[in-house]
């Protein structure tokens, strides 16, 4: 038996709601999440939970840059993740991790996550 998932997408906000480089939270179906608007217009969507103190912070950490990929640091122990893949890019000597990063897009001035439902 195999399990299909099927995609919808959610209306969470509208662009106003955000602020460019400040993170907000959103409860969807019990999952809290990490929401951030850029300088360059775009919008990224990752776990608030911070895998590393277990802490649902994400959304209170510090928007920066590696290179070409736009990071968030935690606010805890400023571990820094890439926001496009969820990878953590700075340990800070600890085991690899990574957020889980959702799918956005904005439609007609509202911010929409994609979220998968289990099916048989």
């Amino acid at each position: 038996m195999s399990t299909v998932i099927d995609m919808t997408m959610v209306r969470v906000c509208t662009l106003d709601d955000l602020e460019v480089e400040r993170g907000r939270a959103a409860l969807i179906d019990g999952d809290q999440v990490a929401l951030f608007l850029l300088a360059d217009g775009t919008v990224h969507a990752v776990d608030n939970l911070d895998p590393y103190s277990g802490a649902q912070v994400i959304s209170r950490g510090i928007v920066g840059s590696r290179g070409e990929a736009p990071t968030v640091a935690s606010p805890l122990h400023k571990q820094v993740f890439d926001l496009r893949t969820g990878k953590c890019l700075d340990t800070q000597g600890k085991a690899d991790a990574e957020l889980r990063v959702w799918g956005v897009q904005v439609i007609d001035g509202a911010v929409h996550l994609e979220i998968g439902r289990e099916r048989s």
